[in-house]
């Protein structure tokens, strides 16, 4: 309906569309947030949990139901028909715009239980959207550098503790928890910096999803590794407001966590830790032969 308006009208109505659907979830949101602070029982945090994620799912979906409004995209989809929306899961991707978000919810949105990415502990201060995640109890991660661990070595098991205590919030519910391996966006200049040895992604880091396996133990059931695409170029978020994120290709592939991992201490073990980053590495091997054959498949569309 709004597609055939000029680009910066619809870059506005679908930011002022993107507004008005986040402020009319955000609040029975707080207040389920508000109820689960105030009744600390367990078949309440339960209650109160799974009804915030169906309000997570709504707003989900009204995210795609505008992005559907202005524009046409031309999707290249594999492999989401083997996923399963009541299965707790991991959920890996490569990391190219902050489009990736909104194409990983246009797909993935009550076909996998509600995403939950891991966030930098920064990002609790931005207004709305961090008091949102820490409602949902998305787990909040503090970096430090190894300068700051050499003078507080107690604090390296800090993110450890604090993904187990995420985690443990959200027994007893379905869970796809979510983790950018590289952990920032690529650009050929972060690609020269590390000397990477891929051709189309940056290096991933094993620790945050070790974590996360360490901690959740057994209720993570499968590996959900998703390659996602641009054949027309990294698009910025002003493209996907205003329609002009022309064709996606995104990959779904599911597949078994090892069982030499669960119960294992990645800061701790220094065997365990080798073998993990032997798996990253190889799943990252696998995804950048992807990412070629992708290339090669979706070349850019000629205007």
């Amino acid at each position: 309906m709004l597609r055939h308006l000029p680009a910066p009208l619809r870059g506005l109505l679908a930011g002022l569309l993107l507004v008005l659907n986040t402020l009319f979830w955000c609040w029975p949101l707080f207040a389920l947030a508000l109820l689960k602070l105030l009744l600390p029982f367990a078949a309440c945090q339960t209650l109160c949990r799974r009804l915030m994620g169906h309000i997570a799912e709504a707003w989900a979906s009204g995210n795609n139901a505008w992005i559907r409004l202005v524009q046409d995209i031309h999707w290249h989809v594999e492999g989401l028909e083997q996923l399963h929306p009541r299965r707790s899961c991991l959920v890996i991707s490569n990391h190219q715009s902050w489009v990736d978000i909104f194409v990983l919810q246009y797909h993935l949105n009550r076909r996998l239980p509600l995403l939950r990415f891991f966030l930098k502990k920064e990002l609790i201060w931005i207004p709305l959207f961090g008091l949102c995640c820490w409602a949902l109890d998305f787990p909040f991660m503090q970096r430090h550098s190894k300068a700051y661990l050499a003078r507080h070595p107690e604090k390296r098991d800090a993110d450890r503790q604090a993904t187990r205590r995420a985690c443990a919030r959200l027994s007893g519910i379905p869970l796809a928890l979510f983790n950018f391996l590289e952990g920032t966006r690529f650009t050929e200049a972060k690609h020269a910096a590390q000397q990477s040895p891929y051709r189309h992604l940056l290096k991933p880091r094993a620790g945050g999803i070790a974590m996360a396996i360490d901690a959740m133990g057994e209720q993570l059931l499968t590996l959900v590794n998703v390659t996602i695409h641009y054949p027309d170029g990294r698009p910025r978020f002003r493209d996907l407001l205003c329609g002009r994120l022309r064709q996606v290709a995104v990959c779904f592939e599911e597949q078994a966590i090892p069982q030499e991992f669960i119960g294992r201490s990645y800061d701790q073990d220094q065997a365990h830790r080798q073998r993990f980053q032997q798996w990253v590495n190889r799943l990252w091997e696998d995804k950048d032969a992807l990412l070629g054959r992708l290339h090669r498949q979706f070349p850019p569309r000629a205007d």
